[in-house]
């Protein structure tokens, strides 16, 4: 960029500046024993973004934001156009616990077939953290893709992590490829140092990242599929001379769910929760409202109300969409680095400037393939209530995702669940 255009860009950011409102939700006194967030953060998205506090422009007509905030970083954005509705230190580097097997999964499942089968050898089980949250595959036990992957979504496995990781190249190949994509999307706070999330020195995430992270998941029908199923048959152990028993697994994201004293979301239809002594929890969520479709990540909550992570995330859905259209966007979700955009968007995620291409008017926004392309930037869109894929690297951001139905799909709250897992 040159001098000139900074110079601008700084101009512009400050004089921005004055119309952004601090939370008083984030200036009490136990602020003050609460770890602080950089000074300077990463700008990816937009300026504001990279600046410490709760930035949100309120218009006519918009709703306060929600008193009861305590993460220490999280973001509401709208997961079709890619505007940042409000942000709080959402570029702030922290660990992200199994939040980061969103990153695994949008790196990891487009390379597996699911209808493959992979007998377990103990060495794939190796090294997974004490505390772990487990699925429960067992050595010398034969699964699917499909059904590791609903270890890995549903009851955050880290023993499927591993073995689906092992498939993938081994760890460390998966830790790079990890990164690597990561890089991709310009998700620039990220670093993986354990592909399963299980805190380690030096791995982190931010909230604008899993958003990034899980808008680019939920582009992929199986993400989706995944993302969206609350509870599944997982195969026991095979006995010699008897038929393979299963047992039931339920989807630990609460706000899908419902169990505990946490209501079901109307409307969510994934994505991922997390917890570990180190990162505290931290949780993403999609859900829609009368055709309006919102990701928020809450990172780290620091109140003592059980379970705040799902009820800040609720307030901040609650939130968003009656704020859709009533603010100002403090910045924008931006696209992987190689997708080609939608003409109604700059290569950063910017709106247009007068006299360019308005959104869906390009030819982009009209072509579309009869089957998947796969990559980057394939997305998927409903036309006329027809899933369609759209032709070549086309990374959309103003095209309605197509969510899973969920009805039928979740069940009925289970007071009796087991706990989440802590790692």
């Amino acid at each position: 960029m040159s001098a000139s255009k900074k110079t601008a860009w700084a101009v512009t950011a400050a004089a921005l500046l004055p119309l952004v409102v601090v939370s008083p939700a984030h200036a009490d006194n136990k602020e003050d024993q609460q770890p602080k967030p950089p000074a300077a953060m990463a700008s990816v998205g937009g300026a504001l973004l990279g600046l410490p506090g709760t930035q949100v422009k309120l218009g006519a007509g918009a709703p306060v934001l929600p008193k009861e905030l305590t993460g220490r970083s999280w973001i509401v954005a709208d997961a079709e156009t890619g505007d940042v509705l409000a942000a709080h230190n959402s570029h702030w580097p922290l660990a992200p616990a199994s939040t980061l097997k969103m990153l695994f999964a949008d790196t990891v499942l487009p390379k597996l077939p699911k209808t493959t089968s992979h007998t377990v050898d103990a060495k794939e089980l190796a090294g997974i953290g004490s505390g772990s949250s487990l699925v429960g595959v067992k050595e010398k036990q034969t699964y699917t893709v499909h059904d590791l992957w609903l270890g890995v979504f549903l009851r955050s496995g880290n023993d499927a992590v591993r073995v689906l990781a092992e498939m993938n190249g081994g760890i460390k190949k998966t830790v790079q490829d990890m990164n690597d994509r990561a890089d991709e999307l310009q998700a620039v706070d990220t670093h993986v140092v354990s592909p399963d999330g299980y805190d380690a020195p030096a791995q982190v995430s931010s909230a604008y990242d899993l958003t990034l992270i899980a808008r680019s998941g939920m582009q992929n029908a199986d993400f989706r599929e995944y993302a969206a199923t609350a509870r599944a048959q997982f195969p026991g152990e095979q006995k010699p001379g008897k038929k393979r028993e299963t047992f039931e697994i339920q989807n630990t994201n609460r706000l899908l769910t419902g169990a505990l004293g946490v209501a079901p979301y109307q409307g969510m239809a994934g994505v991922k929760n997390g917890n570990t002594t180190h990162a505290g929890s931290t949780f993403t969520g999609v859900a829609e409202r009368n055709g309006k479709v919102l990701l928020v990540t809450v990172m780290n909550p620091s109140s003592k109300e059980q379970h705040a992570v799902y009820k800040e995330t609720a307030r901040l859905l609650d939130w968003g969409f009656a704020a859709s259209g009533k603010v100002t966007p403090v910045g924008r979700l931006v696209p992987p680095k190689s997708a080609r955009t939608n003409p109604g968007t700059e290569s950063d995620g910017s709106t247009p400037a007068p006299g360019k291409n308005a959104p869906g008017t390009g030819a982009a926004e009209s072509s579309a393939a009869g089957a998947r392309t796969g990559g980057v930037g394939t997305a998927l869109g409903v036309v006329g209530g027809v899933l369609v894929v759209l032709a070549g690297a086309v990374f959309l951001v103003n095209r309605r995702w197509p969510l899973p139905e969920l009805v039928g799909r979740r069940p009925k709250s289970r007071e009796d669940v087991d706990d989440e897992p802590t790692r």
